[in-house]
């Protein structure tokens, strides 16, 4: 992996450890938005290596609705516990994952 501490990666297709983690932040994204999404599908990602890692994930929550999540992994010593940091809504499939 090609990146420097406190960068951001260039985005890439999510895979299956990407649509856990959004799995576990399901509930919480929709308490942010008040509201429950059928659908939740990682579509792409980018990460930061920060103390601990941030995930930028775009996904698809039904029709042609997106919203990108900034989930924060700590590190492993400080419990490597999940925290959804983050949530943009109202994005479109064309939209770019940035850092927020």
């Amino acid at each position: 992996m090609d990146m420097i501490c406190g960068g951001i990666s260039e985005a890439k297709d999510a895979n299956e450890k990407v649509q856990k983690l959004c799995d576990e932040m399901k509930s919480h994204a929709e308490d942010k938005a008040g509201c429950k999404f059928d659908v939740f599908t990682a579509k792409s990602f980018k990460e930061q290596v920060v103390s601990g890692r941030n995930d930028f994930v775009k996904v698809h929550v039904g029709e042609d609705k997106y919203i990108h999540l900034r989930i924060y992994k700590k590190l492993p010593c400080y419990g490597g516990t999940l925290e959804l940091s983050g949530m943009q809504e109202s994005k479109a499939q064309h939209d770019p994952i940035e850092y927020f």
